[in-house]
This record gives C-alpha cells, structure tokens and sequence, in this order.
C-alpha cells in the first residue's frame, strides 16, 4: 500500500502542476479575447486563427483540469443527503463512485476519443474555416484530459483505501477550519448584520432629528 501511496503522491503533484499551468492558459485566453474584440472593433477586422486560439485555450483549460479539480474536491457535488452520512460511509461511497462510475465513464470516454484524435492526425485535419489552424491538437486535449482524469481517480481510490484502513490521516478531518463554503456563508451573515446594524443607526438618527 506504501507504494501506491507513492503513486498517488506523484499523480497529485503532476496534476497539481497542470492546473497551476492552466491558471497562465487563463490569462492567455483573456488577452487573446480581449485583443480580438478590440480589433473587431476598432478595426472592423478578425481572424479566424485567433478566434479559434482563443477557443482551443478554453478547452485546454477546461478538459486538463479535471483532475485538477478532483484532487481539491472543486467538482460539483450534490451531497443533500451525503453530508448527512458519517465520514466512513462518506468514504465509502467514494470509493463506490470511483470504481463503478467516475473510472468507466472517463476510461470509456479515453478509449473512444483516442481514434478522433488520430484520425485528425493522421489526415493532417485543418479548420474549415477560412485561415483557420490544424485541428488535431484541439482533438488531443480530449484523450489527455480524461487521461489525467483517469489517473487522478486512481489516486482518490487509493488515498480513499488507505484512510478507511488508517494508514493516512482524513485531509477533511485534519484541515479543522470551516470549509469555503461555510466561509462564504458567514461573511454573507456578517455583511447582512452589518446592513441591519446602519439601518437601525440611520433609523435613530432619523426619528432624532425629527
């Protein structure tokens, strides 16, 4: 189990270097949109090739961080009933959902992506669009995307496996302090208590003066 463990430490540092990578991919993208509306308008003028820049950096953006997103638990979950569980059936069903549906779905996904990619390869496929750019690169980021899926969902199995069996320690139950969303929730309150705290105070001031 230690050596999956190192395993897994390895799939979390690389995927924690390709989301650190997408936050520059990010702003390339914002400069790339804002450039082209700029020329769009100032100039009455656009190009295809950086329109679908600024496409293929989105995507690159969006399928490379899927395990990114895993590893820091920033996927949606709808946990109106899973928050109510213990943390081991928690644990439980997490590994349950690996195996029988996060794996096969991203595995499925890989293997049927991997053809479209080399087919566009292989055919040396281009945009349809006048001036456009050469299509396969925007075909890889699918199988590479769920690739690095695929492996980070290896990595929550077998971070999953060793907590339940106390090998590792719970990262939810050692982080201790409120989650963000329990931290937005209170600046939410306090900035409500805030407002209430004004209007009784301009509310005084009011019936003072008169």
């Amino acid at each position: 189990m230690q050596g999956l463990l190192s395993i897994s430490r390895l799939i979390d540092g690389l995927n924690n270097r390709i989301g650190h990578l997408a936050y520059w991919l990010t702003l390339i993208a914002v400069l790339v949109s804002s450039g082209n509306a700029t020329v769009r308008y100032l100039f009455d003028t656009s190009s295809n090739a950086w329109l679908e820049l600024q496409w293929y950096l989105f995507s690159a953006v969006f399928l490379l961080c899927g395990g990114y997103a895993l590893l820091h638990s920033a996927h949606v979950r709808i946990d109106v009933i899973y928050s109510r569980w213990s943390r081991r059936t928690q644990l439980y069903i997490d590994v349950f959902g690996t195996l029988f549906f996060l794996l096969p779905m991203a595995i499925l996904i890989l293997y049927l992506s991997w053809p479209v990619f080399m087919n566009a390869f292989m055919n040396k496929e281009v945009s349809s669009n006048a001036g456009g750019l050469i299509v396969w690169p925007a075909r890889l980021l699918l199988p590479v995307g769920f690739f690095l899926l695929v492996l980070q969902g290896f990595s929550e199995l077998i971070k999953r496996i060793a907590i339940i069996q106390g090998l590792i320690a719970d990262p939810a139950l050692d982080a201790g302090g409120p989650t963000a969303e329990e931290d937005l929730a209170r600046a939410i309150q306090e900035a409500r208590d805030k407002d209430r705290k004004k209007d009784l105070a301009d509310a005084k001031r009011a019936s003072a003066a008169s």
